[in-house]
């Protein structure tokens, strides 16, 4: 009789505690940002590069960077010491580890983790899920789904249907790779009571009488355009975030919200430079959205601001004790587009392109030439790869996860690179450090040795979700 009473009391004082430490916490409002592949270096080199573009040498603080907390925090996964974004994000998303490959859930691939995300949403707090990539892919996945790949983007798709969050938001809905289903999972998620929106405009009109919402740009393409691209009228993280907090506030009482960039992982496993740090910079300025917000509710927001793991392991300087970062301001476009306008000039010529249409592509874009002196050793490199590459010959592309390029473009970024001073280890992850950024209330726990494990069982300490 003793041990019942003993039970139900210790039972009682736990729900009170539980529930005074969510009144304590007072946290509303939770931002959770992840930097796909974003790295110390990733985030050093644009503060950097910031800097010499205004002609100094030096550092400009980002919005995430000038937070009061500044960590770091340990990726590996469950089996391996360098980790992917599937089991990196299911770290990040439930506090657990998880072998490469797995989304939400045991190394095996049979117990399924609880995410941070869905703990708020079984509380009643409205959850949304942006990302600059493919809604379904990896770290997204790793907040709504439980599957034994990665690459079952059906399967994942419709464990976000079911799983009824608020808001979805990405570039895409992705296909499946694994396996194939007669179901369209835009039908799956009307059935569901998701309101589709395609494209910016569409998102902003539809939120007001919508009850859920699956945002997607108006192209059917794996990723938001990269921001050194950007035309009018495309998909931003900035203004998606902005939506989506007007959205989730029509709610309820607070909300939860994670925001990827996904993209910067992109550009640096094609060791894009310039790219990266435009990628980075558009991904802190989603930051400074929720930073605006904060500054209205200081009491009651918390900002997380952190990264999945490093990829392309770059470095800051290649040998001389010395960078040149402002000659990436010649770089106009990504190397992804610099590969389209190579093969648009391919297919109008038959595969026979004139040196002179390809100097002048790589003097519009990239500056050589004119902006960028070339030596005489790189203009015979480059001339070999146009050799190999446009006369009439088929080329095979240089393959990369999640691309494929032009040769004679890789080089040029290449060598673009080179004279900046970076250098790069691969085309894949690295098991470096990534960094950790976080303002708001409950702020100062988030300091001493992490793993990636414990930010959103901390994030779950200050919310009082109950991870």
């Amino acid at each position: 009789m003793c041990g019942k009473w003993y039970f139900l009391m210790a039972l009682c004082l736990g729900i009170l505690l539980s529930a005074c430490k969510h009144d304590a916490g007072g946290v509303k409002y939770v931002f959770y940002f992840i930097g796909d592949g974003m790295g110390v270096n990733q985030v050093t080199g644009t503060e950097m590069f910031l800097a010499e573009r205004d002609g100094r040498i030096g550092a400009d603080s980002l919005c995430c960077s000038s937070f009061p907390v500044r960590n770091y925090i340990s990726t590996y996964s469950a089996q391996n010491a360098v980790t992917c974004s599937s089991a990196a994000g299911t770290a990040l998303a439930c506090g657990l580890k998880t072998k490469n490959g797995v989304v939400g859930m045991d190394r095996q691939g049979e117990l399924p983790f609880v995410s941070i995300a869905e703990k708020a949403h079984e509380a009643g707090i409205p959850v949304g899920i942006i990302t600059s990539v493919g809604m379904n892919h990896a770290t997204p996945a790793a907040f709504y789904a439980h599957q034994p790949s990665r690459n079952m983007y059906f399967e994942i798709g419709r464990d976000a249907v079911n799983r009824g969050f608020d808001l979805y938001c990405g570039a895409t809905v992705l296909h499946s790779r694994v396996g194939r289903d007669s179901a369209d999972l835009y039908t799956l998620f009307e059935r569901a009571g998701y309101t589709i929106a395609r494209g910016l405009e569409a998102f902003l009109q539809k939120s007001n009488g919508a009850s859920k919402l699956l945002v997607v740009q108006e192209k059917n393409e794996e990723n938001f355009p990269y921001a050194i691209d950007r035309q009018a009228g495309d998909m931003t993280l900035a203004d998606v975030t902005r939506g989506a907090v007007d959205f989730l506030q029509r709610r309820g009482e607070g909300f939860f919200l994670m925001v990827e960039g996904g993209a910067i992982d992109f550009a640096c496993h094609v060791n894009d430079g310039a790219t990266v740090f435009h990628e980075i910079l558009d991904f802190d300025a989603a930051v400074q959205v929720a930073f605006d917000f904060y500054r209205q509710h200081p009491d009651e927001t918390l900002i997380v601001v952190t990264a999945d793991h490093e990829t392309g392991g770059i470095v800051l300087g290649d040998g001389p004790y010395k960078l040149n970062l402002k000659v990436l301001t010649n770089q106009k476009v990504s190397l992804a587009e610099l590969t389209r306008k190579m093969k648009q000039a391919r297919q109008e010529t038959g595969n026979k392109v004139s040196w002179e249409v390809i100097q002048t592509i790589l003097k519009e874009n990239l500056g050589f030439w004119e902006n960028v002196a070339l030596s005489e050793e790189e203009n015979e490199m480059l001339e070999d790869c146009y050799e190999r590459s446009f006369t009439g010959k088929n080329v095979k592309l240089v393959e990369s996860l999640y691309a494929e390029d032009e040769p004679l473009a890789v080089l040029a970024v290449k060598l673009l690179n080179r004279k900046a001073h970076l250098s790069w280890a691969s085309g894949g992850h690295s098991a470096g450090a990534v960094p950790v950024y976080v303002l708001g209330k409950g702020a100062e726990l988030f300091t001493g040795h992490l793993d990636n494990t414990d930010i959103p069982k901390l994030i779950s300490r200050v919310a009082g979700y109950g991870l």
